[in-house]
């Protein structure tokens, strides 16, 4: 029986290889711990123990040609003006693997930046035999894989769990890290944001809404993350909850890494600059909670809120969310700009 969340990724899929993406493998350690990509083609390394192709062969057969021609003559292929394509790394949340994530980001961006989008670890294909589930062993894993693609300089854009995991990138690895777009996502989960946030949604534990089971459950979930009610058929609901919510005791351990306890919790001193680019109707971290961090932050810190939207803003307001994010990359990088040695 078809499954309808599954059947359109073909489609995606194509579709971010006509922007000249490809997906691949990064072992990041030598020790099982692998880290999926969707990177651009022209920057994958030579090393095939490193760096392995994970693109089905058929697919890559059926649409190699006009992709090629494609990225030959579009301005997703990287023109020879003396700089290098500015490098943007798009991190996930918890509901959903990297490209279904940023699937109206992506082909967007690689018009102009080099865009990688990884999948964290327990979502899509990546994986670990670590029992760290901590957001800092996330960044750090991620990380290596950056380095290992041979990027040097980027701005993530971090969504949600993404968010707290692209904040700790920021904070480790300032080198790598050159600014920060974070959404519907705070510097660290404490406990008193924690138990605020459950409170006002009506939830027990962050497993409850984010791990859901059952069709009323995800309903409850997309209800709470969305400004805007969408109606889609129970089938749909169902379809969606037995592809995108596998690894389920890994997850659950990662939510239960996330906490910190309010007397360990620090907001640390970045030197990036950095959007905070919220829904306005955002009900899992409101716009209060996001002003409040944007204070913490200091004067490197922007906020930036859209109406009409909620936690999912980059997927209910696509179009604003991508004008804005592009208008903080064009800033940022014009400050900054790279040239080729």
């Amino acid at each position: 029986m078809v499954n309808w969340v599954e059947a359109p990724k073909p489609l995606l899929y194509f579709l971010l290889r006509w922007a000249g993406l490809r997906q691949h493998t990064v072992d990041v350690d030598g020790a099982g711990t692998v880290i999926s990509f969707w990177m651009p083609e022209g920057k994958v390394p030579k090393d095939k123990a490193t760096v392995r192709d994970v693109a089905p062969e058929a697919a890559a057969a059926a649409d190699d040609s006009c992709v090629k021609k494609k990225t030959t003559s579009s301005s997703t292929a990287p023109k020879a003006s003396g700089m290098e394509r500015p490098a943007v790394v798009l991190v996930h949340g918890f509901a959903a693997e990297g490209v279904v994530t940023w699937q109206f980001q992506a082909g967007v961006l690689a018009k102009n930046y080099d865009v990688y989008v990884p999948d964290l670890l327990y979502f899509g294909g990546s994986t670990s035999p670590s029992t760290d589930r901590s957001p800092g062993f996330q960044a750090e894993c991620l990380v290596a894989a950056l380095r290992k693609l041979g990027v040097e300089r980027c701005t993530v854009v971090g969504f949600s769990y993404g968010g707290m995991v692209s904040f700790k990138m920021a904070e480790s690895h300032p080198d790598l890290v050159g600014s920060l777009v974070v959404s519907g996502s705070v510097v660290a989960m404490t406990d008193s944001i924690s138990e605020a946030a459950l409170e006002r949604i009506g939830v027990k534990s962050s497993a409850e809404l984010l791990l859901p089971e059952t069709v009323k459950g995800l309903k409850a979930l997309l209800s709470i993350a969305t400004h805007r009610k969408i109606w889609f058929p129970d089938r749909i609901h169902r379809d969606y909850l037995k592809v995108m919510f596998n690894n389920r005791k890994e997850r659950a351990e990662l939510l239960e890494g996330l906490m910190v306890s309010n007397k360990d919790a620090t907001v640390p001193v970045l030197p990036q600059k950095i959007l905070l680019l919220w829904g306005a109707n955002d009900n899992i971290f409101n716009i209060e909670l996001a002003m409040t961090m944007k204070e913490q932050l200091g004067d490197n810190a922007t906020l930036q809120s859209i109406g009409e939207a909620g936690h999912l803003v980059h997927l209910e307001r696509p179009c604003v969310y991508n004008r804005r994010l592009e208008e903080f990359l064009a800033y940022v990088n014009a400050e900054n700009p790279k040239a080729i040695a």
